[in-house]
């Protein structure tokens, strides 16, 4: 019996022992997604292109240019890698960050406590508020109540903050949704609604693109819109580089370069 079980503890000790030995039984280190872009070279950005100065797609909708552009093209240079920019529709860009379509969301995106839940955020890089594009000077100058007693129909961004706080917070607004800043844009000019809900430095860049239509707007702090970079919340060593990116950018004057060049 003693014998039987010498046996056996002496056949345990060479399996581990082998084991231990064995290279194979060693489990590899796994790459980050930080690691996975610099050995790739290639930093995928997704963004919606239709919030002008923001992001704005040219060329029939494949790349896109803005602050927020410019802001991804200085992260790729720092990473030392290519920029790869693909442009879809707003309300498809969380789904393409978790499911690793794209590596980073960088599109006028508000941080939102319902966001936060799907994906992890960096920033904010900037702070923004709501406002409305009109051609009516009362309807600018109104406060929430005001605008929400004046039953209009108002155009908001498919997807966007814009049209969820339309939904919830001014039930006596009808919400005219479009796809893009320049259908929101025609509905105004062509009176098919009242105003254009988005935020400030889409307002600004509304008004300054188009002279003749007579726009007006007045930032009205309905809302308080912290933008951040999106990115999956299993990310974390992306996330850590990202933050750190974010405040040498700001130390150095970058974001502050780059507000300069778009919002004038």
């Amino acid at each position: 019996m003693l014998k039987d079980i010498l046996k056996i503890t002496l056949a345990l000790a060479i399996a581990i022992g082998f084991s231990a030995c064995n290279p194979a039984a060693t489990p590899a280190k796994q790459e980050t997604k930080l690691q996975s872009i610099v050995k790739k070279g290639e930093l995928v950005l997704g963004t919606s292109g239709n919030m002008a100065p923001m992001t704005h797609s040219i060329d029939n909708g494949t790349t896109a240019v803005g602050f927020d552009i410019d802001l991804a093209q200085s992260i790729a240079d720092t990473m030392g890698v290519n920029l790869v920019i693909k442009v879809m529709p707003l309300n498809k860009l969380v789904d393409a960050v978790n499911n690793g379509e794209v590596d980073i969301v960088i599109s006028n995106l508000t941080i939102t406590p319902e966001r936060n839940t799907k994906v992890a955020f960096v920033g904010p890089y900037i702070t923004s508020g709501k406002c409305i594009v009109t051609q009516a000077p009362d309807l600018a100058n109104a406060s929430k109540e005001e605008l929400n007693a004046s039953h209009k129909r108002i155009a908001v961004t498919l997807g966007s903050t814009s049209e969820e706080f339309v939904n919830i917070a001014m039930p006596g607004i009808t919400p005219v949704a479009v796809n893009t800043q320049e259908d929101a844009i025609s509905l105004v000019r062509n009176h098919k609604v009242a105003a254009f809900l988005t935020e400030y430095p889409v307002c600004t860049a509304i008004i300054k693109n188009n002279p003749n239509d007579k726009f007006i707007s007045v930032f009205t702090n309905l809302t308080y819109d912290p933008i951040g970079i999106a990115i999956a919340p299993e990310n974390t060593h992306l996330q850590n580089w990202m933050q750190n990116f974010l405040t040498r950018a700001d130390n150095v004057g970058l974001l502050e370069a780059l507000a300069a060049k778009w919002f004038k």
